[in-house]
């Protein structure tokens, strides 16, 4: 029977189901955290507090290992520290902060639990002593409930002295790290190495995640691992002369833009072999990639084509495309709680679209034709040494005879040995190994070498020469002779040998 104006409802029927301490704990490690996903987040708290310094310090020891995780932003006092602590703080749908770079409330709890059975976390602020509050899941799961300890263990007190080396700040500290050293004895070289190579990831991860904080003039954040500063990797490498980058778009979403600016990369003929191992980045060529999602600043998605329905190929792994959204729009683009996925909305599914066929066709480009799209399009006989020819629907490769020292090896040759070289070129040519340069393409794509890598620059100067004087004696003038070595396959990536025969020139006439 309804009710009349004026009566109150009456409360439903409840009983309390309150969640069970020690499985709820046990479950909330198992969120899908990586070392180094972990380790980014608390990371982002400290960015979140103003820090400028980030320590992270990994003491080697079996079993008995920790990591230390030390900032100089604000801190947080006794009672900003406790609610910190708690499992599930400001919620999701919660409006945030602009620059605020956490979403569900859980991430140092679930990535410090993902790692460590013991979190301990000591802060200070300007105004306020030192707080402490720990979890220790071992004593969550004996008294069956949530009980945050309001001092530390006995053989944690030590570790927290680092926090006096700063003024303002906070120190996160992970003990009982049964995910990476379960038992192991010290001695163990093994977990030992292990324990290294975890690490070597928390740095790869950490310089490409933050490299827009670790690359900024004003408010640069750095990050200390073991006392030595990493770098910001930049996937788009926009200080090398042969990134592409084309035009930028603006997209809108509930009335907040969306900044999405695509870059093709430099060929690999056209970097060192330093740059090419930095330009791999942390998971090598093919799988950077793709769409980088950031949000406010932070990277989320390192290279993914987003289940847009492209693959990640060989041909197209020079295209990089950055997305820049802010963290209203979380919600709508499906961050998970790891910052390590994102869908992008149906709306905008077809402009992302049409910018990634845009970015992967000019990629293939740039591939194909190994960074001389210039040249190429010319059409100038000289450029390339192999031709790629499509006739019927099949395709093969032959030696350019318009090559220049092709063309002069002939004219110089009897009729009877020029026969013979011929023989040898379509010998060469019906003979390629396509299937095996594919396969080694997919299956080893960066163990691809560039034209003359690790050669001698005698080697490659004596090639040069020859060219050179072919073109000389074809009457080719110097200054032609000069700018078709510039874009001739593979010398326009040695300009300093270039310059040699150039000077060389002057100083005869001279």
């Amino acid at each position: 029977m309804a009710s009349g104006r004026g009566e109150q409802l009456a409360s439903p029927r409840y009983e309390r189901a309150d969640p069970r301490a020690a499985s709820l704990a046990e479950s909330l490690r198992a969120f899908g955290y990586s070392p180094h996903a972990a380790l980014a987040d608390l990371v982002d708290n400290s960015i979140t507090a103003g820090a400028q310094n980030v320590w992270i310090t990994f003491n080697w020891a079996g079993a008995d290992s920790f990591v230390t995780v030390l900032d100089d932003g604000s801190g947080m006092t006794e009672s900003v520290l406790r609610e910190a602590m708690r499992p599930g703080t400001i919620g999701p749908l919660a409006q945030r902060g602009p620059l605020d770079l956490g979403r569900f409330g859980l991430g140092l709890k679930t990535a410090s639990f993902s790692q460590a059975r013991r979190l301990t976390v000591v802060s200070k602020t300007s105004a306020s002593p030192s707080a402490i509050r720990c979890w220790d899941l071992d004593y969550v799961s004996e008294t069956g409930e949530w009980r945050l300890l309001v001092d530390a263990a006995d053989e944690t007190l030590d570790k927290l002295t680092l926090l006096d080396s700063v003024g303002t700040g906070t120190l996160v500290v992970w003990e009982k790290m049964d995910r990476w050293v379960a038992g192991a004895d010290p001695a163990d070289e093994r977990a030992h190495r292990r324990f290294l190579n975890a690490i070597d990831a928390v740095e790869y991860h950490l310089s490409m995640v933050f490299h827009r904080f670790l690359e900024r003039s004003a408010r640069r954040l750095h990050i200390w691992i073991n006392d030595c500063e990493i770098p910001a990797w930049d996937p788009y490498m926009r200080d090398h002369p042969a990134t592409d980058p084309l035009s930028p778009e603006r997209l809108f979403l509930k009335g907040h833009e969306i900044l999405v600016v695509p870059y093709v990369l430099p060929h690999r003929s056209r970097l060192t072999d330093e740059q090419g191992r930095r330009g791999a980045g942390p998971q090598g060529w093919n799988a950077q990639q793709g769409f980088y999602i950031y949000r406010n600043q932070r990277l989320l998605v390192p290279g993914s084509w987003l289940n847009l329905g492209f693959a990640k190929e060989e041909h197209h792994k020079l295209a990089r495309i950055s997305i820049e959204i802010p963290n209203a729009l979380d919600l709508d683009w499906d961050i998970n709680v790891t910052k390590s996925r994102a869908n992008p909305p149906g709306v905008l599914r077809d402009d992302l679209l049409r910018v990634a066929r845009v970015t992967r066709e000019r990629a293939v480009a740039v591939y194909r034709y190994r960074g001389q799209t210039t040249a190429r399009g010319s059409s100038e006989p000289w450029v390339f040494v192999w031709l790629r020819l499509e006739q019927h629907g099949s395709v093969r490769y032959r030696i350019n005879r318009d090559h220049p020292l092709v063309v002069h090896l002939m004219a110089d040759l009897n009729p009877r040995v020029r026969r013979e070289l011929e023989a040898v070129l379509r010998l060469l040519e019906e003979t390629v190994p396509v299937p095996t340069i594919a396969i080694d393409s997919i299956e080893r794509p960066d163990a691809q070498r560039s034209p003359f890598e690790g050669a001698p620059g005698r080697e490659v100067s004596g090639l040069l020469r020859l060219v050179y004087d072919a073109m000389r004696q074809s009457d080719v003038g110097h200054s032609a002779a000069i700018e078709r070595l510039a874009a001739m396959e593979p010398f326009g990536r040695y300009p300093e040998l270039i310059a040699s025969l150039d000077g060389e020139e002057d100083a005869i006439a001279n």
